[in-house]
């Protein structure tokens, strides 16, 4: 589980395919605190340790978390947010993430307002999932509040460090995303679609 706190910007040094599935190793300046078998969150998907070699650990990625999350684009050298699971004893400065990604967004429009930038997403027209105005969303592992609401579309307003401190700031119109939708309107959403709400 984790917050949407980005911890780190990460930096993929190899890619390496493995019949269906992807090896991929990443370096951070948190590497030397990992341990074989944790779980990281990388632009929102939770993805296992599988070993650690210098300043950089390896991940791999399943044919099921490549057919419906962006790791199939990764390139190497390519930035990634990260954010290691979270600590029991301390406080939920985000909102709860389960690194589980429910669909794939596209960024349509960046807007700089009064030292904030505006991002505009949207999202498949078939989901299920929706998104509230002042409700939480994850977008590429960070945990953000949705300023404008709409149909299959929204807003997020960062703030000069988040941008600094994400990969926001490389972000560019069409600019692929995982998104991850708050669990609990998950349960209403699906509850309402088979009739017990």
């Amino acid at each position: 589980m984790f917050t949407g706190i980005v911890e780190s910007i990460g930096k993929i040094e190899k890619i390496k395919g493995d019949r269906s599935n992807l090896h991929i190793t990443v370096s951070c300046d948190f590497t030397s605190e990992l341990k074989v078998d944790q779980s990281v969150l990388h632009n929102g998907i939770c993805l296992t340790v599988v070993s650690i070699e210098g300043n950089a650990y390896t991940v791999t990625a399943i044919k099921e978390t490549i057919d419906v999350t962006t790791v199939g684009s990764w390139t190497e050298g390519m930035k990634l947010n990260l954010e290691r699971a979270m600590l029991f004893n301390g406080r939920l400065d985000g909102h709860i993430v389960q690194g589980h990604v429910d669909h794939i967004g596209e960024c349509v429009s960046i807007e700089d307002v009064s030292g904030s930038t505006y991002y505009g997403f949207k999202f498949s027209e078939n989901s299920i999932h929706t998104t509230i105005e002042k409700g939480s969303i994850t977008v590429d592992g960070t945990s953000l509040t949705v300023v404008d609401s709409g149909v299959n579309t929204f807003k997020v307003a960062i703030i000069p460090y988040t941008k600094e401190h994400t990969i926001f700031q490389y972000y560019k119109l069409g600019t692929t995303v995982n998104l991850e939708f708050d669990v609990i309107g998950k349960y209403v959403s699906k509850l309402m679609q088979i009739g017990r709400l």
